[in-house]
């Protein structure tokens, strides 16, 4: 069966004092310049990365939140929305809109738990 994609949603910039370290965790992960990185941060919320596993934006969330930014993980099959480590349906029930809870394999798979 075909895996679940998963995003990066940034939350927020965090503290004026923090900035730099989230620029520099925002580099990281995405890859773009500092300047880019910075705009970024006007921008939020918004996606910074799509399409990965949930290991790599688990990873990628926990890395900006230690910088002090606010992430989420986003799940793109059903638009879940949690804090890295908790996994689909851990903070909130995740309810896909085309389709019941159990007939989701991210939102099964955290109903088994």
């Amino acid at each position: 069966m075909e895996e679940p994609e998963y995003g990066v949603l940034l939350t927020g910039a965090g503290e004026a004092d923090r900035k730099l370290d989230v620029v520099r965790a925002l580099r990281s992960v995405t890859g773009l310049s500092a300047w880019r990185s910075s705009r970024l941060l006007d921008s939020v919320p918004l996606m910074v990365m799509e399409d990965v596993s949930l290991g790599v934006a688990e990873d990628a969330a926990r890395l900006l939140e230690a910088a002090g930014a606010g992430a989420r993980v986003r799940c793109t099959w059903s638009g879940c929305v949690f804090a890295p480590g908790s996994g689909p349906g851990g903070e909130q029930p995740c309810t896909p809109p085309d389709w019941s809870a159990e007939g989701c394999p991210p939102a099964r798979r955290a109903l088994r738990r």
